[in-house]
């Protein structure tokens, strides 16, 4: 069996501004015909990552490979790069046909097959009766699903998509969310997209490149990083957690004490214990416990391998199918998110948080 290739190598890639470092010693790979998301807040280097990709920002060091190529000095047009932006940069007075055809005439690309790819990438897009008409003709969904049209056209080595649904309204970006999966995996093209929205970056990624401070935090399967997080930042920028330092005690076991800062004792398992590096004679930990992985209940059923802490309902945020319910706890209050059956249980509610050894993610600690 042939060896994966990769579609895109980053071999410890610096990027400064004057005396900012944007980007720091980045190594990475976008394998062939992946999807690759790189999420993160604004100021991460995320986007500036991208453009270096591209061309549109030089790299200061490193070296950057796109299908086993360096092209460090290689200018964009000479990439063969498909580039999507949250502004859609259609050029307002030529027809949808022409602006999708502009990167064809370009590449020489014979005039007789020119309408055949302009056909083609329409009809990937699910707009086939659209050439004629002009940009502000169409719906913001709709010139969004154009640039995209005019990205792939020219059969490009990657494709890259900085923030492209931000513009959208939630119910159309739900919806380009899916097409854009649909025509990457139709395509087998490798894809990189850059995006802050976490339910963007979690649905749609092969590869999920957690960025913060210029630098990579955790790189992996969306589940895999969801679920295991290897520092605070990503747990607490991925979906909703509790962060609680305490320490870790007790022999080596199949179920394992962390008697937290607050005064609680939670169960991890062994396994999840193991994840900490020890520093001999400190059991110091940090317990990260997402809020849906905790499951509220009105009485203490004990269950083995899991703990049952008594709070009371502070504030209940009603979400439709679910709720986030602030629960307070010696004092602190905890993020809890619920399925609702019936009824959400109500503010000042006496509750039981039922949370078992295998949902307490163990981190190496320090002092909350």
């Amino acid at each position: 069996m042939a060896e994966t290739r990769n579609a895109v190598e980053l071999r410890n890639v610096v990027k400064r501004f004057g005396e900012f470092t944007a980007v720091q010693r980045m190594n990475l790979t976008v394998p062939d015909n992946s999807f690759v998301t790189f999420l993160g807040p604004s100021g991460c280097g995320k986007t500036t990552t991208l453009r270096m990709i591209a061309g549109l920002t030089d790299i200061t060091d490193g070296d950057l490979l796109i299908r086993d190529k360096r092209v460090n000095a290689l200018p964009i047009h000479k990439r063969n790069l498909g580039l999507v932006f949250q502004s859609y940069a259609l050029f307002p007075h030529k027809t949808i046909f022409d602006n999708i055809a502009f990167g064809l005439k370009y590449r020489k690309i014979p005039r007789s097959m020119i309408g055949e790819k302009v056909k083609r990438a329409l009809d990937l897009v699910q707009l086939p009766n659209v050439g004629d008409r002009y940009p502000n003709q169409l719906s913001g969904g709709q010139q969004q699903r154009i640039a995209l049209a005019r990205a792939i056209v020219i059969e490009p080595d990657v494709l890259l998509l900085d923030e492209p649904l931000s513009a959208l309204d939630a119910n159309l970006r739900e919806e380009m969310r899916v097409e854009l999966k649909r025509i990457q995996r139709e395509l087998g093209i490798a894809t990189v997209f850059v995006t802050h929205d976490q339910s963007e970056a979690l649905a749609m990624s092969d590869k999920l490149v957690v960025m913060n401070n210029g630098m990579i935090e955790q790189e992996g399967a969306p589940e895999d990083v969801y679920n295991n997080p290897v520092s605070a930042f990503v747990a607490d920028f991925l979906g909703h957690s509790n962060i609680i330092a305490g320490e870790l005690d007790g022999p080596d076991q199949e179920y394992m004490p962390v008697h937290l800062s607050s005064g609680e004792t939670l169960l991890t398992t062994r396994q999840q214990a193991g994840r900490v590096a020890r520093v001999e004679g400190s059991k110091s930990v940090r317990a990260v416990i997402r809020a849906e992985k905790i499951d509220l209940s009105t009485e203490n059923i004990p269950q083995d391998g899991m703990v049952a802490l008594p709070g009371r309902i502070k504030t209940v945020d009603y979400l439709g199918q679910t709720a986030r319910y602030f629960v307070t706890v010696n004092g602190r209050d905890w993020q809890v998110i619920n399925p609702i059956n019936a009824h959400p249980h109500a503010e000042g509610a006496d509750v039981f948080m039922n949370i078992a050894a295998r949902n307490c993610v163990i981190l190496p600690g320090h002092a909350d």
